[in-house]
C-alpha cells in the first residue's frame, strides 16, 4: 500500500518540510509544545482529508458541515479517510449520557423490550427521550428546577425594610408599590411573623395557596419568578435575567422517578430483578456480571454484543463509569477514551485514526490498556497517528516522527524519523529526555500548618478525613476515577473557596478575539507605547475601535453569504487580513507596526520591549513554558495544557495563595517537566501553597507530600490509601501508585 506523501509543507511554523508516512502502522509524533506536531497531524493531514471528503457531498449538505481551509502544502498524495479522536469535551446536554454516547443504551433498551417482565413496550418505550417512556414530571431529565424562595425572601425583614432581595422590589419601586397598595400586607411586619394565609398571599396570591390569585396584579412571588425564570425559553432571557436565575433556581431530584428519568410502567419492567435504570446506575464491571447471568437463547447475541462493548470500556480504564453518567461531566481524557471505544467496534478498515495525547488523565497503571487498543486498531488494517508525550506510549511506536528542534520560530522541522530504539540514540530533545528521569526529592519542605477536610462523602468518597498541608507542594495521586478531583477540585475547593486559586484545563472565559497580550493585561501597554512614540490616540491601535479597517470593520475577512452554498470567506484586500487601517499600520515602535508586534513570540518580544512594564509579563510566559506563543495568537487555539499554563501565568506573583492545579503536565514535553518543577519550586518559595492533581511520576517524585487516593477507581476507590513523602511511599506504601513509582526508580 502506497505511503502518505507530503511535499513542501509550510503550514503555521513548518519550514517547507517533506516526508512520507507508512500506512497500516502505529506512528507517534513527538516534539516540544509548539514545535509543529499539531500543524502536521491536525491542520494538514486531518484537515485536508476531511476537506476533500466534504467536497464529495452536495452543496446543500456542505453548507451544514464544518469548514476546513486548504493547508499550505505543495502536494499530498495517498490520503485516506480520517477519523479524529481529540480531547474536546463530548458536549451534549443533560440528556446525553455514557450509555447514549457509546450506543450501549440502545442495545440495553432492545434487551428489555425482548425479555423484560412484565412487558412494557417496544425499545423506544425504554428511552427517557421518548414521550412513552419518560417520566412526565421531569420530562426524562431526572431532575426538576424550582424557585428557591429562601434566596428571594429575607424573612427577618418587612416590606418597608426590603424583604424581597431582588432590586426590582426595593421599597418605592413600581413592583413594590403593587404589593404595598394591595391592602394584603402590614408593611412593617417581618415576613417570619406572617400567618399562613398572609404567607400564601405573598407567594401564590391566594389565601389557600391553591386558588386563582385574588388580585391580578398580585400573582404571588412564586408564580412571578416561575414565569420569568423557568417558563421562558433560555434564548429569550436577557443576560441580567440569566445571571439572576443562577442564584434563584435550585435543581432537585425528581420526586416521582427519583432521578431514574423513566415512568413507573417502564421501571416496573425487570430482568432478573433489575430495571433498566438499575442497570444504568451500576458500575460497568458490576453491569457486566449482571448481564453474564442472563441465559435466554433468544437474546444470546444481544447480551454478547453488550458485554463486548463493556469489555472495551473496562479495558481502556473506564470500569468506574456507569451508563447513566451525563457526558458533559466527563474529563477530556475520559471523553477521548470513550470516543476510542466507539470506534473500536467499527467494521471499517483502511482508515487513518488520529489521536491527541490519548494517555491524558490516565494513571501509569492503565496506559498499557490504551496501548493494546491502539495496536488492535492498527492490526485491523488502519493507519494510526498519535501525538503524544508519554514515554510508555512512544515506546510502542512502529515509527516515530520527531518535530523540532525547539518551539515556535525555532521549530517546524523534522529532526528525526525512525524506530523507537533509534530515537533513544538520536541527538534530539525527545531522544535525550526519554533516557532521563528526575530523582526523588530527598529533603522535602516542612508544612507551616494545614487545612482539614472532614467526612467528605461526595460521589464515591467514603467519609474521607485528610489534612492538606500549607506552605509546601502536595501531589494528589490515584488511578482515574479514584476520587482525586472530587476531593480537591470540588470538596476542598468549595470548603476553602475564598483562599483558593483554581487553575484547571477548562476554557478561558474570554471573547474569541482574546490573545495572550489581552488576557495577561499588557495589550493596553503595547498600545500606550505606540501612541506615545507616534503622538497618536491609543484607540488607533485597537481593531475594535478607531484602528479598524474601514472595509472589513476589523474582522480581517469579507464574508459573502450564498443561498444553499458555502459562504465565500475572502481575505480583506484593503488590510490584507491584518484588521487595521492604513494610519495605524504606518505607526512604528522600534521598527515594528502593531501587527508585527503582535506576531512576535514572547521570547522575541523580550528584546523589543526591553525596559518597559511588558517585560515582567513576558518573563512569566517564559517561566510557564509559553515563550513560543505569539502575543496575538487567539486563545481559542491553545491546548488544554497551554490554557492551564497561561492561567498560571496570570496568577503568578500573587503571594499567600493556595494554588490548585489539575494535571499541569498535560501537553508538556518530557524535557519541559524539569522546568515546570523549577517553576513550582519558585511558587512555593514565594510563600504559596501548591496542590497538584497529577499522574506524571516525575512530578510525584518531586513532591514534598503525597496524598494517594484509591485503592482503585469508582466504588473501589474513595479512600486515602497513603499520606507521606515520596521516599516513604517508595519504601513502605502498598498502593498502585507506589508500585509504578518503584518501577520508575529501578
Amino acid at each position: 500500500m502506497a505511503d502518505i506523501v507530503i511535499k513542501g509543507l509550510t503550514e503555521n511554523n513548518l519550514k517547507h518540510v517533506s516526508f512520507t508516512i507508512p500506512k497500516e502502522k502505529l506512528i507517534i509524533f513527538t516534539g516540544v509544545s509548539g514545535s509543529g506536531k499539531s500543524s502536521i497531524v491536525f491542520d494538514t493531514i486531518a484537515a485536508e482529508s476531511q476537506r476533500q471528503m466534504n467536497a464529495t457531498y452536495p452543496s446543500f449538505v456542505r453548507s451544514r458541515l464544518p469548514k476546513y481551509k486548504k493547508p499550505n502544502v505543495e502536494r499530498i498524495d495517498n490520503l485516506t479517510a480520517c477519523v479524529v479522536v481529540d480531547q474536546s469535551p463530548l458536549g451534549g446536554n443533560a440528556r446525553s449520557t455514557v450509555g447514549t454516547i457509546s450506543n450501549l443504551y440502545s442495545s440495553l433498551r432492545l434487551l428489555f423490550s425482548r425479555i423484560g417482565q412484565p412487558y412494557a413496550g417496544t425499545a423506544s418505550y425504554f428511552s427517557f427521550n421518548d414521550p412513552n417512556g419518560m417520566c412526565k414530571t421531569c420530562s426524562g431529565l431526572g431532575k426538576v428546577t424550582k424557585i428557591d424562595i429562601n434566596a428571594i425572601l429575607d424573612k427577618d425583614k418587612s416590606w418597608n425594610e426590603g424583604c424581597v432581595k431582588d432590586s426590582t422590589y426595593k421599597p418605592g419601586s413600581w413592583y413594590w408599590k403593587q404589593y404595598a397598595s394591595s391592602g394584603f400586607f402590614d408593611l412593617d411586619k417581618p415576613v417570619k411573623e406572617y400567618s399562613s394565609e398572609e404567607y400564601n398571599l405573598l407567594l401564590y396570591g391566594s389565601r389557600d395557596g391553591k386558588s386563582e390569585p385574588e388580585n391580578t396584579k398580585i400573582t404571588g412571588l412564586f408564580h412571578k419568578y416561575t414565569r420569568t425564570l423557568l417558563n421562558r425559553d433560555i434564548s429569550d432571557k436577557s443576560k441580567h435575567t440569566k445571571d439572576k436565575s443562577q442564584n434563584l433556581i435550585t435543581e432537585e431530584e425528581c420526586t416521582d422517578c427519583h432521578g431514574k428519568r423513566l415512568n413507573e410502567v417502564v421501571l416496573n419492567c425487570k430482568i432478573n430483578g433489575y430495571s433498566i435504570a438499575d442497570m444504568c446506575d451500576m458500575e460497568l464491571t458490576e453491569l457486566r456480571e449482571v448481564l453474564s447471568d442472563i441465559f435466554d437463547k433468544n437474546v444470546n447475541m444481544l447480551v454478547q454484543t453488550l458485554i463486548e462493548g463493556l469489555n472495551r470500556m473496562i479495558d481502556i480504564g473506564l470500569p468506574y463509569l456507569h451508563l447513566g453518567r451525563e457526558s458533559p461531566t466527563l474529563s477530556g481524557g475520559e471523553a477521548q477514551r470513550l470516543k476510542l471505544v466507539r470506534y473500536m467496534g467499527s467494521s471499517l478498515t483502511g482508515m487513518t485514526y488520529i489521536f491527541d495525547e490519548p494517555s491524558t488523565g490516565m494513571h501509569p497503571r492503565d496506559v498499557y490498556r490504551m496501548n493494546s487498543l491502539l495496536k488492535e486498531l492498527r492490526d485491523k488494517g488502519n493507519t494510526v497517528l498519535v501525538v503524544e508525550h508519554d514515554k510508555d506510549v512512544i515506546s510502542i511506536a512502529d515509527y516515530v516522527i520527531d518535530v523540532g528542534p525547539q518551539a515556535g520560530q525555532n521549530g517546524g522541522e523534522i529532526v528525526f524519523m525512525g524506530s523507537y530504539p533509534e530515537l533513544l540514540k538520536a541527538d534530539t530533545l525527545t531522544g535525550k529526555a526519554l533516557l532521563q528521569s528526575l530523582p526523588i526529592k530527598q529533603q522535602p519542605r516542612q508544612r507551616v500548618g494545614s487545612l482539614p477536610i472532614r467526612e467528605a462523602n461526595l460521589h464515591n468518597l467514603k467519609n474521607v478525613n485528610v489534612d492538606i498541608p500549607l506552605g509546601i507542594m502536595t501531589v494528589v495521586t490515584g488511578v482515574a476515577g479514584s476520587g482525586k478531583s472530587t476531593l480537591i477540585s470540588q470538596v476542598f475547593a468549595k470548603q476553602y473557596e475564598k483562599d483558593i486559586v483554581m487553575i484547571d484545563q477548562g476554557p478561558i472565559t474570554a471573547t474569541n478575539r482574546s490573545t495572550p497580550a489581552s488576557y495577561l493585561g499588557f495589550f493596553d501597554e503595547i498600545r500606550k507605547l505606540l501612541a506615545r512614540e507616534n503622538s497618536k490616540d491609543e484607540g488607533l491601535f485597537s481593531f475594535n475601535s478607531a484602528g479598524a479597517c474601514p472595509v472589513c470593520a476589523g474582522k480581517g475577512v469579507i464574508v459573502t453569504e450564498l443561498a444553499f452554498m458555502d459562504p465565500i470567506v475572502t481575505e480583506c484586500e484593503v488590510c490584507s487580513g491584518t484588521r487595521y487601517n492604513q494610519e495605524a499600520m504606518e505607526c512604528l515602535y522600534k521598527g515594528n507596526n502593531i501587527v508585527q508586534l503582535l506576531a512576535l513570540t514572547a521570547s522575541e518580544a523580550l528584546e523589543v520591549f526591553e525596559g518597559s512594564k511588558i517585560v515582567r509579563h513576558l518573563k512569566v510566559m517564559q517561566q510557564v513554558g509559553l515563550s513560543y506563543l505569539t502575543l496575538g495568537q487567539p486563545l481559542s487555539t491553545l491546548s488544554g495544557g497551554e490554557r492551564q499554563r497561561i492561567k498560571l501565568a496570570k496568577n503568578l506573583g500573587k503571594k499567600g495563595n493556595i494554588i490548585v492545579m489539575d494535571e499541569p503536565t498535560t501537553g508538556l514535553h518530557l524535557s519541559d517537566i524539569e522546568k515546570l518543577m523549577i517553576l513550582f519550586d519558585m511558587i512555593v518559595s514565594g510563600g504559596n501553597t501548591l496542590v497538584v492533581i497529577e499522574h506524571n511520576l516525575d512530578v510525584i517524585k518531586q513532591a514534598d507530600w503525597i496524598i494517594d487516593i484509591g485503592p482503585d477507581g469508582g466504588k473501589n476507590g474513595g479512600e486515602v490509601v497513603f499520606v507521606g513523602t515520596p521516599t516513604h511511599m517508595v519504601q513502605h506504601a502498598k498502593t498502585l501508585t507506589a508500585d509504578c513509582l518503584r518501577t520508575s526508580c529501578s
